[in-house]
């Protein structure tokens, strides 16, 4: 069962259509599965961006493309801001 629900922002919503019709959707549905169950877990790889302040995270989709989101743990939700290029 999911521990964080994943929201996705208004900056996101044009890299989830290019998504739709993409190689990558089956990789990009398989994060946000992971980011619904722990968005910190280590052996999924992410980085943290910079600066560090922002609480801004990332995980490659691919060598181009990857997954920018963010956390707000008092309400366990995962927003994610972009998933198309970085």
């Amino acid at each position: 069962m999911p521990k964080y629900q994943v929201m996705f922002r208004k900056s996101s919503k044009g890299d989830l259509k290019k998504l739709k019709h993409s190689s990558l959707r089956k990789k990009f549905d398989e994060i946000v599965q992971k980011l619904s169950k722990n968005p910190y877990d280590p052996s999924n790889s992410f980085e943290k961006l910079v600066p560090p302040e922002n609480n801004f995270y990332s995980r490659r989709l691919n060598i181009q493309h990857r997954v920018v989101y963010s956390v707000d743990e008092e309400q366990k939700i995962v927003y994610i801001y972009s998933a198309w290029n970085h």
